[in-house]
């Protein structure tokens, strides 16, 4: 990796580039970096970079929490050491460049609090397995003017939604992004103006889980590059407005045995990826609680607003958190997947895929029973309609989302006891923060925090 480090450092160097950054996301999903000048990365590549290990429990608000036994104190280092095959210069910052990293001891060994470290774990088990996985992300974002506080004040684009009419005022930013998305290898599958005030939706082009989650990381940083040379901001938070459509950062799998594509189905998967599905229902609030983690998060997770309220599935059922995609004659078999649409920007990307590919597998492994779809929306049912048919609200608070973490040794042991002990006691810390506070003011608190 040295050799590679230096090589590129060289290029970067050649075209004007200054220094990297090196990226990862904190358990809150907010991206952290670290710069190095452009004759360090050989260097950081060899030894790493060094950080507080106190990042692993900072919270929403870039409060420390001490609460968390294994990291109760200031003391402790670790090293960030770039993931060199993912280096990219960045199209819409050229004097920089950006590669993920793997958090390590100051001895260079693993980490328990690695969140890429524990994705990484979970790809291994499945290819033991005979199992590979693919992962793509929808991401949702509304935009303003930069310098704006409120979205809902000063949209970024009028509307209608998902009208070609919404995008001109953007055009500069649009053709910003698919220019530098193509540039950073990143690869669109389409980009609209959405439901929500001033939101766009972008899909990324599915991958293995490792490079799914770093891309997430790396579309980010290019979109708020592209969103400042615009003179626009850009807000991935799960919720702009108490009101408003939320921010969903949908969740896109599908699984194969030693290439056989498990979820293929004729409407509905069966076999081995009706088990995938029913594990993904079973372990559901637990997920939520790793995919969709913030206070913001369970203010999102209401009906209606095509967010998922309620644990069920569906064939294409837009208001199922768990949302079956089939294969047909046009797109073809290959097409099936699964969407998880509990999930948003304050989701780590890589503990979510984790927790996804822990449950999926476990219900390939043990086959739980999958209940019949749902077409309708459960939100306009009664309570005793919802009992009879299975179908349960997800946790609506971070207490809920706590206790169901911590009730499913699936999910809860996919972090192992370290990083689980950090990730509960930062949703504690941004449970106590929102205690006294109104809605408005959580709303307000994340917007641009992703």
């Amino acid at each position: 990796m040295t050799k590679a480090a230096s090589a590129a450092a060289k290029d970067f160097a050649a075209a004007g580039v200054g220094g990297v950054h090196l990226a990862w996301a904190d358990n809150n999903g907010i991206p952290r970096s670290r710069i190095v000048p452009v004759a360090g990365l050989a260097d950081a590549a060899t030894r790493g970079v060094g950080a507080t290990s106190l990042f692993a429990v900072f919270d929403s608000h870039d409060s420390i929490t001490y609460q968390h036994e294994g990291l109760a104190t200031p003391s402790g280092d670790i090293r960030l050491v770039p993931v060199v095959e993912r280096l990219r210069r960045l199209a819409g910052q050229p004097t920089l460049a950006w590669a993920p990293v793997r958090q390590l001891t100051r001895d260079g060994d693993p980490w328990p609090y690695c969140q890429r470290a524990v994705l990484e774990a979970q790809v291994a088990e499945a290819a033991r397995r005979g199992l590979e996985f693919r992962a793509g992300y929808e991401l949702e974002f509304a935009v303003a003017p930069a310098g704006s506080s409120d979205v809902l004040a000063t949209p970024g684009h009028p509307g209608p939604a998902y009208s070609p009419h919404a995008l001109v005022p953007l055009d500069g930013f649009v053709g910003a992004l698919l220019h530098d998305f193509a540039a950073n290898g990143l690869r669109i599958g389409q980009l609209h103006a959405e439901y929500g005030v001033a939101q766009l939706e972008l899909s990324l082009a599915p991958a293995d889980p490792v490079s799914a989650a770093d891309d997430q990381l790396l579309a980010r940083q290019t979109i708020h590059a592209a969103a400042r040379v615009h003179g626009l901001a850009v807000s991935f938070a799960p919720l702009v407005g108490l009101g408003a459509a939320g921010n969903g950062w949908h969740l896109h799998t599908s699984v194969r045995r030693r290439g056989r594509r498990l979820l293929d189905g004729d409407g509905r998967p069966d076999g081995e990826g009706a088990g995938y599905l029913a594990g993904l229902l079973r372990d559901l609030p637990a997920l939520t609680a790793i995919t969709a983690p913030s206070v913001p998060s369970t203010l999102r997770l209401r009906p209606g607003y095509f967010a998922g309220a309620y644990a069920f599935w569906g064939v294409e059922n837009r208001e199922a958190p768990l949302r079956y995609v089939p294969g047909s004659a046009l797109l073809g078999d290959g097409h099936a997947n699964v969407e998880l649409k509990t999930s948003d920007a304050s989701a780590n990307p890589y503990l979510a895929l984790a927790a996804v590919l822990a449950a999926g597998m476990a219900g390939i492994e043990d086959a739980p029973a999958l209940p019949e779809p749902i077409g309708e929306d459960p939100g306009g049912w009664t309570d005793e309609d919802r009992a009879a048919r299975g179908v349960h609200p997800l946790p609506a608070n971070p207490a809920e989302q706590d206790a169901a973490l911590v009730a499913s040794p699936r999910i809860a042991g996919v972090l192992g006891a370290e990083l689980l002990g950090a990730f509960r006691a930062v949703r504690a810390s941004d449970a106590a923060w929102a205690a006294d506070r109104t809605a408005d003011e959580i709303i307000a608190a994340h917007l641009w925090r992703y």
